[in-house]
């Protein structure tokens, strides 16, 4: 793990612990939690490192103090703030790998967009129900989630989905992925999933696939051009050795 590598997570439920317990039992040392949320009884199912005393904490604190009383070795910010425009670019900016475990659509989008504008590497999850999805974006080199849906859902569709709820393993499994996918990203190893949508489905026939996703013309991550020069370049390379 590199020492001076600091990695942002965005939400403090389901996947934002999962994370970033993962994160610190595999060596990081510095980690911002970000979530204005205190915890709640109804979090403790899905929430796994909090208990009934940390009914109305912040969560962010609470999750820190259990953290590094299991893990001392990690160093947390803990930050009970929402992302938002006014706090993004330098929140994002300070960090070298954002992990977005946020279950508000706005603010996905807006870690997307700040991200992509300052070159910062995230990775995109989602659960929903028994279902959840990861896909990591490196700026103008993969796919971003506006490659995926170039607007936010409406307000409508965003309250179902957060009606429909979620299964803690769920959560879990995907925090875990998202946790390796910075690791692998902040000691100069390739994310497995960078342009690509992993999608996890826990139910009665369980199954994971992993499928491309294709950078989008006129997308502003920039991904589209570089992968056309890439592809222009590769192909040219063949065309030298036949």
């Amino acid at each position: 793990m590199a020492s001076e590598a600091k990695i942002l997570v965005v939400g403090a439920g389901g996947l934002g612990i999962s994370a970033a317990w993962a994160l610190a039992r595999s060596g990081a040392r510095c980690l911002t939690l970000v979530d204005p949320d205190p915890v709640e009884l109804s979090n403790l199912p899905r929430q796994f490192i909090f208990a009934n005393a940390d009914i109305g904490r912040p969560k962010v604190e609470a999750a820190r103090e259990h953290l590094t009383a299991r893990f001392p070795g990690v160093s947390i910010d803990a930050r009970a703030i929402t992302l938002d425009e006014a706090n993004a670019a330098a929140l994002i900016g300070a960090h070298s790998f954002v992990i977005d475990a946020t279950d508000n659509p706005l603010v996905k989008f807006l870690i997307n967009d700040t991200c992509v504008r300052l070159g910062v590497a995230f990775v995109y999850a989602g659960v929903i129900g028994v279902r959840g999805q990861a896909m990591t974006v490196l700026p103008g080199q993969s796919a971003c989630l506006r490659c995926l849906f170039e607007e936010p859902p409406g307000e409508d569709d965003a309250a179902s989905c957060r009606d429909a709820g979620i299964i803690g393993p769920v959560a879990g499994a995907i925090g875990e992925v998202e946790a390796d996918e910075a690791i692998r990203r902040v000691t100069g190893l390739t994310p497995q999933i960078a342009g690509k949508i992993l999608t996890y489905d826990a139910g009665a026939r369980p199954r994971v696939r992993v499928a491309s996703v294709g950078a989008r013309p006129g997308c502003a991550c920039g991904a589209f051009a570089a992968t056309t020069e890439a592809n222009r370049g590769s192909k040219e390379h063949d065309e030298l050795h036949h």
